[in-house]
């Protein structure tokens, strides 16, 4: 028979879980209060905007095109290649009072003077407020459609304390991702929230390698009380963690350094999400699981009646 054996190798993390409660705490207050007040800085996906795109002879310089479209009062345009090097997407926020081709045409003038080579209107779209409104509801949507199949898949596969609090960390790396792009004043657009859900299906998995090593150990281990067999099975899991979000963190800050302006809020959400995610995993699914009082009877596997058993007597 195994015994959980308590030895110096083993991290004491639950042992810090009420102050890590009370950071997290404070965090998601801060967020909340931050979305409230200050809301989220929609781009123009989520506004709407005039959407038009140009065509150069030459390979287009788009750090100096935004410099020339902040001057001459268009600042905060969106500005990305699109196809090639020669051709150039621009989406500027709605300007009351000024039609699309208005709009178009003075962007154009003022490409063309910055320009030493011909620049050609290639199309200009307006996109209303209603497909922004659509697509900030979607949104949500998806954001809570996840939230519930990862508790219902959680539930079915694990126990159900385990399962809130894989959802519990979820939701909380969510409210605070969400709270640092409020706090921070950072445009949130279609790539943020694509990152957004990449962080939930970054942050679930690292979850569930931790409830899985949990209820291993639960069932192997017939001694120790909830909290050392928990500090153990995040001990065990920890080599995968550091090492999984680590060369993850790298990826993501080469993007975030020199993947540009297009994707520097893709970077700056997936930067944060995996490292609010890791601590997450640690110290908000395991201790609430904890807290909602997770032991070992819960998690053994029911017994199955063996063959040959004598069974009783019908009456």
């Amino acid at each position: 028979m195994h015994e959980l054996i308590k030895t110096n190798k083993t991290l004491s993390f639950m042992r810090f879980r009420f102050g890590a409660w009370i950071i997290s705490g404070l965090l998601i207050l801060a967020s909340i209060v931050s979305l409230s007040v200050n809301q989220l800085n929609w781009g123009l996906d989520f506004t709407g905007g005039t959407v038009i795109e140009v065509g150069y002879e030459t390979s287009a310089d788009l750090p100096a095109i935004r410099k020339s479209l902040d001057a001459n009062g268009f600042g905060g345009a969106v500005v990305q290649n699109f196809g090639t090097q020669q051709d150039v997407l621009i989406r500027v926020e709605p300007q009351e009072g000024v039609k699309a081709q208005q709009l178009g045409n003075e962007i154009l003038s003022i490409l063309r003077s910055e320009s030493d080579g011909a620049v050609e209107m290639r199309r200009i779209e307006f996109v209303g407020p209603q497909v922004g409104d659509e697509l900030t509801e979607q949104g949500g949507l998806a954001m809570l459609t996840a939230l519930i199949c990862i508790l219902i898949y959680i539930a079915i596969r694990f126990e159900w304390r385990l399962a809130l609090g894989a959802v519990g960390a979820l939701a909380h790396d969510v409210i605070i991702t969400l709270g640092l792009f409020s706090v921070l004043g950072l445009e949130f657009d279609l790539t943020v929230l694509a990152a957004l859900l990449a962080v939930i299906g970054y942050s679930i998995n690292d979850t569930v390698v931790v409830c899985d090593r949990i209820r291993e150990n639960f069932r192997k281990y017939h001694k120790g009380t909830s909290e050392e067999t928990i500090d153990g099975a995040l001990t065990d899991t920890m080599s995968r963690t550091v090492i999984t979000s680590l060369t993850t963190v790298l990826v993501l800050t080469a993007l975030f350094l020199l993947g540009g302006q297009l994707i520097h809020g893709f970077a700056t959400a997936l930067l944060f999400g995996v490292v609010i995610g890791t601590y997450s995993s640690i110290y908000i699914a395991s201790s609430l699981a904890l807290a909602l009082g997770v032991s070992r009877e819960d998690l053994m596997p029911p017994e199955v009646e063996k063959e040959g058993e004598d069974l009783e007597p019908m009456p």
